[in-house]
């Protein structure tokens, strides 16, 4: 996976980000049973906006990015 598929919100389309440019990251949040809830993220910055993916844990541990 050389590139990754974002959707630009300010553009309405499609944008590929090669993966040297994006940065994984992991939003942690409890919930009412006590346990924790996590979500992987892909996240790039490209012509000022700020792009985020979510991902599957599997797609996030393959990306080559590193973490921020």
């Amino acid at each position: 996976m050389n590139t990754v598929n974002f959707y630009d919100v300010k553009k309405r389309e499609k944008v590929d980000v090669p993966v040297e440019k994006c940065f994984k990251t992991k939003y942690e949040r409890p919930t009412k049973d006590g346990g924790t809830q996590v979500r992987y993220a892909v996240k790039a910055e490209v012509d000022g906006s700020k792009l985020t993916k979510f991902v599957s844990k599997e797609t996030w541990a393959q990306l080559s990015c590193p973490e921020q």
